[in-house]
């Protein structure tokens, strides 16, 4: 059995029944599969969306609880998974699945693989995640044609690939459930790359690793804790203190190469410029500010407040220079 994991917060009706549309649409993989919708306290119910869909050419449950963030919906549909569950499969809810991708993941794991992974669309976009961030060469993998056109065994650290430049889109990953029965999302870090330390575990597990470079899932719109974050809104502050967390805690985790431990010192400096400039810019403009985070962030990186004053004359000083 194939069991999907679907973790489900919206606001906006019609958005889940898509995403399941595209699982009725699948080719067949050669095993029965069964959803399992992790209803996470939503302002639109997932039973309305279901009990409006026709025949599936799947078994569907839904779950539905106090809502914990997309790491705790997906561990309550690991905790729930049937005993026959074989793979499983995360399709975030307001994503849609390619007629190929689960015929392509079943049939590369079935080749003595543990972890998929594939090429998506982000939202909006016509170029492959991959391309668009150049960060895979097909020459260092393996093309398997034995498997499929386009399906790669991955060579490398892939550890190290997370860390430099994660490529692994949450709504394309199937893995080996029964060899990893017991791994589970980090839900003390929601929002601060629950999913890459996720993927950190399974890749640190010593089960190998296939993709797909074919554009197997279309991300779509929907909430997310980073949609209208950018540079100037309420969140950005917060998405810094998340993204700061993250890169503090994979430094804590596992042990690094020299060359990863200078690309995380890197990415923590750039987080600590950028979170001085939220700062300022927060204060020049009397903007609210976010207490709760500020408290947080001094908790998690008190070096950030400690340079502030050098942060900020170097921005005056460039900005009057």
């Amino acid at each position: 059995m194939l069991t999907v994991v679907i973790p489900y917060y919206q606001k906006r009706s019609g958005i889940l029944a898509r995403a399941l549309a595209s699982i009725n649409a699948q080719e067949s993989c050669g095993m029965p599969v069964h959803v399992i919708v992790v209803d996470d306290a939503s302002p639109v119910p997932a039973q309305a969306e279901v009990d409006g869909l026709g025949d599936l050419s799947f078994s569907i449950e839904v779950i539905r609880q106090e809502n914990t963030g997309p790491g705790g919906a997906r561990n309550a549909g690991l905790d729930h998974a049937l005993p026959a569950t074989r793979y499983l499969a995360f399709l975030d809810s307001d994503d849609e699945w390619d007629s190929c991708h689960l015929r392509r993941a079943v049939a590369a794991l079935s080749a003595g693989y543990g972890f998929y992974f594939s090429n998506h669309y982000h939202l909006g976009q016509t170029v492959g995640a991959f391309e668009r961030a150049g960060r895979l060469d097909l020459s260092l993998h393996v093309e398997l044609p034995e498997v499929g056109p386009g399906i790669y065994a991955y060579r490398g650290d892939l550890l190290d690939q997370i860390i430099r430049g994660n490529i692994i889109g949450t709504s394309t990953v199937v893995y080996d459930f029964q060899r990893l029965p017991e791994r589970r999302f980090r839900v003390e870090f929601a929002n601060a790359g629950e999913d890459y330390l996720f993927w950190m575990e399974l890749a640190s597990s010593g089960i190998q690793v296939v993709f797909s470079v074919h554009c197997e899932v279309r991300y779509g719109h929907g909430v997310n804790i980073y949609s209208g974050s950018g540079w100037g809104t309420e969140q950005h502050l917060l998405r810094i203190h998340n993204e700061l967390k993250y890169r503090k805690t994979t430094a804590r985790l596992y042990p690094l190469t020299t060359y990863q431990k200078a690309h995380l010192t890197h990415c923590i400096e750039d987080l600590r410029v950028s979170f001085a400039r939220d700062l300022l810019h927060r204060l020049t403009h009397r903007k609210c500010l976010p207490l709760s985070t500020l408290w947080a962030h001094l908790q998690l990186d008190p070096l950030s407040f400690a340079k502030l004053p050098v942060y900020w004359v170097g921005f005056v000083v460039s900005r009057h220079g």
